[in-house]
């Protein structure tokens, strides 16, 4: 009986298909299996890496800064007071314990406002990436008080301890950026007979990680499954950064300064900048809008977006270091094909952007409308090896498309 030509235990292939068959005591593994196995390992290893949070690169508030104006544009009262919290925040965290123990340092969360597509989100992602920190993003359109179809205020450590990869001394000093913080804001000063389950419930619920507790936090997120373990998460070193557009806050913000400039104290020389109200921002007007006051007080430090104007608009399309058009250049690159734009376009886009109110996300929602039907085209005609957008090709491509269809994502 001739004998069973052996086999490799994990793909099955015969020796004679193999170049390698190395030979265990009970098993035997081929080279091609080994050379998947090593790649697999390899992968493995570079995403424990990339997210090692065990050490917090600490940087001066001109080094945040400096970083931060490589990919955002403008916004420089935005990125100084960002950057000084920041630093001072993680400053209070690695201070050595020998320090006065009478004297604690408190958290400076921030509350960014400013228009849609102005950068506030970008502003939150870029410095976490800057730190190596934990970072996650939260909607708080989608909040509600427990007890009621949506989430659960705790969900948001949810997303940061999944962040954090379930490392929980990570994820207690990450940083969130709870979005469209605006949209939970009281929506009358009048007591109502209905419960406002996702307004200034959800505010009073977020008191209590801000200023800092132990929360039991469900590792998968949700409230549909009571019997998983909880995860106790402290939220004393934790970073929040709200983000809104505060849509109407302007008029409030112009009542209370045009009070305070009437009467014969205010200066001659006074004058006000009613392109861009949103600078005048003071932690009363928040309060006006509808925060109530214990989380305007958790939240210490108030800054504004400028809006972008063309100028703005124009070097956010180019100058980045991952600037919309060096990404869709790449795309275009993956393919074969030299992209090309030329001048005119450029200030057709921005024009386009500014006229159809849509802040820095439209410039890209912009230039997908334009380019769809050359990236839908072109992979397929190998002779093409160059592809030069000009501004009459723009024209008639955007032409097609009315306003309402435009993606802001």
């Amino acid at each position: 009986m001739p004998k069973k030509e052996e086999r490799c235990s994990f793909c099955g292939r015969p020796r004679s298909e193999t170049n390698m068959l190395i030979s265990g005591l009970d098993a035997h593994i081929c080279n091609y299996c080994v050379e998947q196995a090593e790649d697999i390992i390899r992968e493995e290893s570079k995403a424990t890496r990339d997210k090692d949070f065990s050490k917090i690169k600490l940087h001066k508030p001109a080094e945040i800064k400096a970083y931060l104006d490589q990919y955002v544009i403008g916004q420089d009262d935005a990125k100084k007071i960002l950057a000084v919290a920041v630093y001072n925040h993680f400053k209070r965290i690695n201070q050595p314990p020998s320090r006065n123990e009478d004297v604690e340092i408190e958290k400076s969360n921030l509350i960014l406002i400013g228009a849609t597509g102005t950068g506030k989100t970008l502003l939150a992602r870029t410095i976490a990436k800057l730190l190596n920190v934990p970072f996650c993003i939260a909607d708080a359109t989608v909040l509600t008080e427990a007890g009621y179809v949506g989430e659960d205020v705790e969900s948001i450590l949810s997303r940061l301890l999944q962040a954090a990869d379930y490392d929980v001394a990570a994820a207690e000093k990450g940083i969130v950026f709870i979005d469209e913080i605006d949209k939970i804001a009281r929506k009358s000063d009048n007591p109502s007979i209905t419960r406002d389950v996702s307004g200034e419930g959800v505010q009073q619920a977020l008191l209590k990680l801000l200023e800092g507790a132990v929360v039991n936090v469900p590792p998968q997120g949700g409230r549909k499954h009571p019997e998983q373990r909880m995860i106790q998460i402290n939220t004393q070193n934790v970073l929040f950064i709200a983000g809104g557009a505060f849509d109407g806050i302007e008029k409030k913000i112009a009542s209370r300064i045009q009070a305070n400039i009437m009467g014969y104290v205010a200066a001659k020389d006074q004058e006000i900048d009613k392109n861009n109200l949103l600078q005048y921002i003071a932690p009363q007007d928040l309060k006006s809008f509808g925060l109530i006051p214990e989380l305007v007080g958790r939240m210490p430090v108030v800054t504004y977006l400028s809006p972008l104007d063309e100028a703005a608009l124009r070097r956010i399309l180019t100058e980045p270091k991952n600037a919309i058009v060096k990404q869709f250049t790449q795309l275009f690159e993956l393919d074969g094909i030299k992209l090309t734009i030329s001048e005119p376009v450029f200030d057709f886009i921005v024009n386009k952007a500014i006229e159809f109110k849509l802040g820095a996300r439209g410039l890209r929602s912009i230039m997908e409308t334009i380019l769809t039907d050359a990236m839908f085209e072109l992979p397929s005609d190998q002779s093409v090896k160059e592809f030069k957008l000009t501004l009459n090709y723009a024209e008639q491509k955007l032409s097609k498309i009315s306003k309402s269809k435009l993606r802001v994502a």
